[in-house]
């Protein structure tokens, strides 16, 4: 199992790398044709499409790798009891928010696919399609997150720890 959520991850890391490529690939396209006299529709759509995929597939890598942002000055003070207390609460709260963002993104993929919702934007995107990365993104992270949440019950710790959570045990 570990194996197949680490996989996951990084599948989702990969994902956001390509995303950044896509957008590195319309940028120089939109260059390159003002420079030559060609407009190419929708490039900026597309730009932005691409930067909303690489952020939503990265996270749950980021998660996992311990690179995301924490405010730890209660946390880093307080008694291991505690410690643990507040990071099965947050991890807890966290899966809950993601997975109520994760519901919300699937109903707004669903709901831009039966009403054939299109970008406003001169591409004419059908919007089900970027808002699919979206909502894949933010599902991976709430596995993610219950991944961290059931380490830390199971006394492994979460991804960004230090190890003085494990120390308390």
């Amino acid at each position: 199992m570990r194996r197949l959520l680490d996989g996951l991850y990084d599948a989702c890391a990969w994902a956001a790398a390509v995303s950044m490529v896509a957008i590195l690939v319309v940028i120089l396209l939109q260059v390159f044709g003002t420079a030559i006299g060609v407009y190419v529709r929708g490039t900026d759509a597309y730009a932005g499409y691409a930067m909303a995929a690489s952020s939503f597939f990265a996270l749950a890598h980021t998660l996992k790798r311990g690179e995301h942002i924490r405010v730890g000055l209660i946390l880093e003070r307080a008694p291991p009891a505690v410690r643990r207390a507040m990071e099965i609460w947050s991890l807890a709260a966290a899966a809950v928010l993601s997975g109520a963002f994760a519901y919300f993104s699937w109903d707004m993929v669903w709901w831009s696919y039966a009403y054939n919702d299109v970008s406003s934007a001169q591409d004419r995107t059908p919007l089900w399609l970027p808002q699919l990365a979206m909502a894949i993104g933010v599902t991976v992270l709430l596995v993610a997150f219950i991944d961290e949440f059931v380490s830390v019950l199971q006394g492994r710790g979460p991804a960004q720890d230090d190890g003085s959570l494990k120390a308390m045990e």
